[in-house]
């Protein structure tokens, strides 16, 4: 009888144990949602140093007993531009909006905001990212909606447009104004 080699082996154990991460990961709830450490807690702090000429995020607004979004956003991000209308429009609708700068030249960031209005109520400057890390931001825009007490509710990733901000973000905004 013919001793079978390790590396004839390996190959077809790694494919069989990727097929079944993979055949896993299809099944599970949400498989376009990345899970956060954050649904449920309180919001970890937010730079205090504002994006010059904006607002600063005084201690204690998140929980001021008013339902917040906190947004991550950059000037460089394509997916941050096609948001900022519907960031806008929320605005307009009285929804309290913090947005936080990350990664990002202040002077973009501020001609950015110059040039298409500024929905946020404080404009947190993190350009280092250190803030974002706190709350698990993987890649902007990244959104978060926050109770009145200042516990962190929903985390949407990707940007605030078409029937994902519909079906997703629209329906658990509403749900925490109602409460």
């Amino acid at each position: 009888m013919a001793k079978l080699s390790p590396l004839m082996i390996a190959p077809p154990a790694i494919f069989a144990g990727l097929a079944a991460l993979f055949y896993v990961g299809m099944f599970r709830d949400d498989p376009q949602g990345l899970p956060s450490t954050r649904i449920g807690q309180p919001a970890p702090a937010i730079t205090e140093t504002a994006l010059t000429g904006y607002p600063a995020l005084e201690p204690g607004a998140l929980a001021s007993g008013e339902v917040t979004v906190v947004n991550f956003w950059a000037s460089w991000c394509p997916p941050c531009r096609a948001e900022h209308p519907k960031l806008l429009e929320l605005e307009a609708e009285g929804i309290r909006i913090v947005g936080v700068n990350f990664k990002d030249q202040a002077e973009d960031a501020q001609k950015y905001l110059a040039e298409s209005d500024s929905p946020f109520i404080a404009v947190p400057f993190d350009p280092k990212g250190r803030s974002a890390i706190d709350w698990g931001v993987t890649a902007p825009p990244e959104t978060f909606i926050v109770d009145g007490d200042g516990t962190v509710l929903f985390r949407f990733a990707g940007p605030l447009i078409g029937s994902d901000y519909e079906n997703r973000f629209a329906p658990e905004l509403e749900k925490a104004l109602a409460d």
